[in-house]
């Protein structure tokens, strides 16, 4: 089996913000605030050792699990893939060129779930370095607009490329 460049790429992506969620949770308390409320007061808490543990599954598997359902999607033709004009996409000549696109979209739709956890994760920790811990509420809007905002483009893509006929 070969690996593409896109995939060895969202691949070490993911490894190097499991290794940046597992090197600064270092930094964290042994009781780590880990949940808040809208107001960013933390109403929640864990060890460091589950958190850390659930953030890397999260961070990790979250975007696996993202990138290889529309890959396996694709991999399936007609009978596992929802785009419009399913025929056409699908034909031989078209096939090959629509399940790469759907294997990059889904995989840069993961990377940026990957990269969006890691920057929550990362407020979390700053919040834990405040006593009373505070989650900053506007870090968690701002990576939330952003967050829906590449959404909003890939989606964009995505119904723009099936919707036309080339």
């Amino acid at each position: 089996m070969k690996l593409r460049f896109s995939t060895i790429a969202f691949l070490l992506l993911l490894v190097v913000l499991a290794a940046f969620v597992w090197r600064t949770s270092q930094t964290l308390p042994p009781i780590v605030a880990s949940h808040f409320a809208a107001s960013g007061a933390a109403n929640g808490f864990m060890p460091r050792g589950a958190y850390t543990a659930l953030v890397v599954f999260l961070v990790v598997g979250a975007p696996l699990l993202l990138a290889l359902v529309p890959a396996a999607a694709a991999g399936k033709g007609a009978k596992g893939l929802n785009i419009p004009n399913c025929e056409y996409w699908l034909a031989p000549e078209r096939r090959k060129a629509t399940t790469a696109f759907i294997r990059a979209g889904g995989q840069w739709f993961a990377a940026a779930v990957a990269l969006f956890l890691t920057y929550v994760h990362w407020l979390v920790v700053r919040a834990n370095e405040l006593r009373p811990p505070v989650l900053s509420t506007a870090g968690i809007v701002s990576a939330l607009v952003v967050f829906f905002l590449a959404l909003a483009a890939w989606l964009t893509v995505l119904f723009r490329r099936f919707r036309r006929r080339a």
